[in-house]
């Protein structure tokens, strides 16, 4: 353990950090989970809400390989499955999950950190993660966004035309969000992505609601509909 965590006042400040509760809620961030499926611009979404409401995006670690352009320490904290399990040994990762044979997960401190700092922190994690968060019913405000695609047609078209080598990788995103589709009703809100700026704004406006709890433009009725015909 010592190698891992070395002298023991480092070991007592990290735990101090993880075990800190809030209370002062008022004068805390809140914190915004965004979910969708692979191609459908919510890695796009989340660095608009970043750039222009001044949000901390929080960074995720995976044991996948970078993607061409991808940076380590910008877009993930790219680690080896070694590395990840020691992680989660240690506590480290406020919600994790495998999604496609490798692990990601997102560290509890810079979020805690910036949460106590009053700034709002948003995360790109999917239904796995955004349930952890739930359960461990934090004294920070939580609101939740499923992204969907106007149409599958749309969704597949999206996917394909990504640094996609062939159709088979595609489908198999298909399958999965044939699944992940089942769990809109667990988020707060779910918006539908016809338009990247349309759908920025009714985020951004769904959460200055909720924030303030003024009146929200959301129908529920539609949403569900919707739904139903991305499903049958």
């Amino acid at each position: 353990d010592d190698a891992i965590w070395g002298h023991d006042n480092a070991k007592s400040q990290i735990l101090q950090i993880m075990a800190q509760e809030v209370k002062n809620p008022e004068c805390k961030g809140h914190i915004m989970a965004l979910y969708g499926p692979m191609g459908n611009g919510k890695t796009t979404l989340v660095n608009l809400l970043s750039k222009k409401n001044n949000f901390y995006i929080s960074i995720s670690h995976t044991t996948r390989k970078p993607r061409p352009n991808e940076v380590n320490g910008k877009d993930y904290f790219f680690v080896t499955d070694k590395e990840f399990k020691r992680l989660i040994r240690n506590q480290e990762f406020l919600e994790y999950a495998k999604v496609f044979s490798n692990y990601y997960g997102t560290s509890r401190t810079p979020v805690i950190q910036n949460l106590e700092k009053n700034r709002n922190v948003i995360f790109d994690i999917d239904w796995q993660g955004a349930d952890q968060i739930k359960n461990k019913k934090m004294d920070y405000k939580l609101i939740t966004f499923f992204i969907l695609p106007p149409s599958r047609e749309v969704l597949f078209e999206r996917l394909s035309n990504r640094d996609m080598k062939d159709k088979l990788i595609a489908e198999e995103r298909m399958k999965q969000f044939e699944r992940d589709v089942l769990h809109w009703i667990n988020y707060d809100y779910v918006v539908i992505n016809n338009d990247l700026n349309e759908c920025y704004l009714k985020i951004t406006n769904l959460i200055e609601a909720v924030i303030n709890d003024g009146s929200k433009d959301y129908d529920l009725d539609y949403i569900r509909a919707h739904v139903e015909k991305l499903t049958t």
